[in-house]
């Protein structure tokens, strides 16, 4: 049962990012999950993270979801939106309740990394074409979508397809592909990754995410997979990202398009969780405002850099002033960089003579 009402056509704003989001709980201090005494809340959502952050760069977002009708849904809802996203097209679900989960403070990439999930039956996972609002889901600029979501029921892939497929009047759709194993239970096939790829327009994917899910080796081959999107981004962690692009302001070097790659940038790593979402957040930010790949990719690096220092999955990202100044550095100026805590709050000045030698 979903509790709606009566309202109006959605407002169009520039980014609407749909999925589902949890109350996290983030360690008092390093540690076994077994061993940590207390937690901290927090939220945490690979969608809501890119609205949120977004929001905080100045953008109208928009996060289309479902939550608990309990004090963890009204916690979500009430943070997300302080943020400055709209939360009105977010549904209640008296009979479902709002996920959960627990991580310890380690990087996910990290073996002693732990984390803890209870989300079965939420409230989102009983996301389908008919228990969300379609209308304000399409009601922007850019639709951002993860393949999270695509994982937490045959309902939520359902929409997922719904969203992905080719209509007139489609807004720009983001997928993130996100793949996350400990999701995709027995009898589940990620290659459905892959097929709702096909249908955006804009892709990001991790080099080490491709090869775990598709059993793809390298940039290029990801790339070959797929043709279709305008844009795939493809991560390769701590060395930096290359895009894949069809239109560019250059001539295409190959069929798959132009590739433009920008090494990652040297940060002063505090926790590595969340650094994704904000990595697309910067990449889209950029893109409505229509500035070049090697510009997005440079905006993207920076958001992430702006996370990386805190322990949570958000965190403010830099001006837009000084993104804009680092991001038009020459590199061997974008190579020297080494950003650390605090590196948001200075100006552009103070920042690039942060460089190291």
């Amino acid at each position: 049962m979903t509790v709606t009402g009566t309202r109006n056509a959605p407002d169009v704003v520039d980014v609407v990012a749909l999925g589902e989001s949890m109350v996290t709980f983030l360690p008092a201090r390093p540690g076994r999950l077994a061993d940590v005494p207390a937690f901290h809340r927090s939220i945490g959502g690979a969608e809501s993270n890119v609205a949120c952050a977004l929001a905080a760069a100045g953008h109208t977002t928009r996060w289309v979801s479902r939550v608990g009708a309990d004090g963890f849904g009204d916690h979500l809802v009430e943070a997300i939106g302080a943020y400055g996203v709209d939360v009105s097209y977010v549904r209640r679900d008296p009979s479902r309740p709002t996920g959960v989960y627990f991580r310890t403070a380690g990087d996910r990439a990290d073996d002693t990394h732990e984390v803890a999930y209870y989300r079965a039956g939420s409230a989102a996972s009983a996301m389908s074409p008919t228990e969300v609002d379609l209308e304000a889901a399409r009601a922007g600029r850019v639709l951002h979508l993860s393949g999270i979501t695509a994982a937490l029921s045959p309902d939520c892939l359902d929409l997922m397809r719904e969203l992905t497929a080719p209509r007139p009047g489609r807004p720009l759709v983001s997928f993130d592909v996100n793949h996350r194993p400990g999701l995709w239970g027995e009898g589940q096939d990620p290659d459905v990754l892959l097929e709702l790829a096909r249908g955006a327009d804009i892709v990001f994917v991790g080099e080490d995410e491709a090869r775990q899910a598709w059993g793809l080796h390298g940039a290029r081959a990801v790339r070959e997979a797929l043709p279709e999107p305008e844009i795939v981004v493809v991560k390769q962690g701590k060395g930096g990202a290359v895009a894949f692009a069809k239109d560019t302001d250059g001539p295409c070097e190959d069929a798959d398009g132009t590739a433009t790659f920008v090494r990652a940038l040297h940060v002063d790593v505090v926790a590595a969780v969340g650094a994704g979402d904000a990595f697309a957040a910067g990449f889209l930010s950029s893109t409505l405002r229509g500035l070049p790949v090697r510009d997005r990719l440079r905006h993207g690096h920076l958001a992430a850099a702006a996370t990386l220092i805190t322990p949570g999955d958000l965190a403010p990202p830099p001006p837009r002033t000084l993104a804009d100044r680092l991001a038009a550095l020459d590199d061997p100026a974008w190579g020297r960089l080494r950003l650390g805590p605090g590196w948001t709050d200075a100006d552009a000045e103070a920042a690039e003579e942060a460089r190291t030698p």
